[in-house]
């Protein structure tokens, strides 16, 4: 069995090669090699998550003290100086003899010859010695290399630099988990008294009436009190609210465009009379299992459509009510969740994104019954996928306007929307980084 460690550099190296999102490989290769101690799962956790937040620091003072460049090692030579650097300078529990041996030895067991070994061995326990005259991880600089340089200049021309230092901070912070109470099944009040039956500290949302912020609990979804009866979904505040722009729902049909795992398809089952349908188009079938595991869970009822959006509306079916399309984006307002994005994306990407968005709000149009409803939502903080979508989108589609979200939002999120009129939400704010508007049809 691995070591935490070697578990640790194994992941990210593979989530480096593959571009694939690291929760995934993670949950793949301890399928194949769970850890007996649960400790030890989340230790490997805390040094992979962890090293994908800091990991422009980390590449900077590994540099200081490395006689070859960076771009010049391996993917796994890299991965565990990052590891136990990570250890060094962040993990005050873990001793430096352990963080320095026991990331050594992880080379040793991948098969590295001794010289590399040496040269890791060297380098680190150099570090230990000088790592308090480095840069301190709490200064802006050091928050700004926690982010890639393209990235960090648009938000400092944007916000300037104080906001674009508050980003980063909250993005490298742990972020709080939130739920959204099933209503069908329980009160928010109700909720939050048997979390503290369980010894889990928890407060009502700030922004969405059925929201709960969990405060520092680490442990399990699935282990909380009364995740398989079905009372709650994970889900951020900003996205609860993004589903709230469709207003008060009439016995009708939805449809969420987008599903997902289906957390904006459950909230429109949760908050839909009797009567109403709900149709979540999914093209990907392990999603669409998932999505229909938890519709299962929460006891909701929705039809999944698997396949394309595209596929779906020609073969033109009854119009909808009231349509959100929560598209595919570029993730950049969730990096303090998935931290690994922020490696995994670069400006060129912003376009490719765009153009996809657009076509999927065309879609939906035409989809859309006279006097409905379509909400447009990313988890984006750019600008090439929210704005100009929405403006490019109203400019080709005159019978559509933008409404203003303040009119359909509980008062206390009245703050989070702009002079458009639409739902802006940034990480230190709170909350996920988030874009939503409300587009009427004549």
């Amino acid at each position: 069995m691995k070591s935490p460690r070697q578990f640790a550099i194994d992941v990210l190296v593979a989530t480096a090669q593959k571009g694939q999102p690291v929760d995934q490989v993670f949950d793949r290769q301890q399928s194949g090699q769970p850890f007996g101690d649960p400790r030890d799962t989340h230790f490997a956790m805390a040094m992979i998550y962890g090293v994908l937040r800091w990991q422009g620091y980390l590449d900077q003072v590994i540099a200081g003290f490395s006689s070859h460049p960076l771009a010049k090692m391996k993917p796994l030579t890299l991965a565990a100086l990052r590891v136990g650097a990570y250890q060094l300078l962040f993990m005050d529990r873990v001793p430096a003899s352990a963080a320095i041996n026991e990331t050594v030895q992880a080379l040793k067991m991948a098969g590295q010859p001794k010289w590399l070994t040496g040269f890791a061995n060297g380098l680190l326990r150099a570090l230990a010695r000088g790592k308090d005259q480095l840069l301190p991880a709490s200064s802006r600089e050091a928050l700004f290399l926690g982010h890639p340089a393209w990235l960090v200049a648009r938000w400092q021309q944007r916000y300037g630099d104080e906001v674009a230092e508050a980003i980063c901070r909250a993005n490298n912070e742990l972020p709080l988990l939130v739920l959204r109470v099933n209503t069908r099944r329980s009160g928010r009040p109700e909720y939050i008294r048997l979390l503290a039956d369980a010894g889990i500290e928890a407060e009502a949302g700030i922004y969405a009436p059925d929201a709960v912020r969990l405060i520092g609990y680490r442990g399990a979804v699935t282990a909380l009190p009364g995740y398989g009866e079905g009372l709650f979904q994970v889900q951020d505040e900003a996205a609860q609210l993004a589903t709230l722009l469709l207003g008060d729902l009439v016995v009708g049909r939805y449809l969420d465009g987008c599903a997902g795992l289906g957390g904006k398809t459950s909230h429109l089952a949760q908050l839909l009379p009797i009567g109403g349908e709900v149709v979540a188009v999914e093209p990907h079938s392990g999603r669409s299992k998932l999505l229909r595991e938890n519709l299962t869970r929460l006891g909701l009822d929705a039809t999944i459509v698997a396949g394309e959006l595209q596929d779906f509306a020609q073969e033109q079916p009854q119009s909808f009510q009231g349509i959100i399309i929560d598209a595919p984006c570029s993730g950049l307002g969730v990096v303090g969740r998935q931290p690994d994005i922020r490696w995994q994306r670069a400006k060129g990407d912003l376009p490719r994104y765009a153009t996809r968005q657009l076509a999927l709000l065309g879609q939906a149009a035409s989809l859309l019954a006279h006097g409905g409803v379509l909400v447009y939502a990313t988890c984006s903080t750019e600008p090439e996928e929210n704005d100009e979508v929405i403006n490019a989108f109203l400019a080709t589609h005159p019978d559509f306007v933008r409404a203003d979200a303040k009119a359909f939002l509980p008062a206390a999120a009245h703050g989070l929307v702009d002079s458009q009129g639409c739902l802006r939400t940034l990480p230190h704010q709170g909350l996920d980084g988030f874009f939503a508007a409300r587009l009427e049809k004549a």
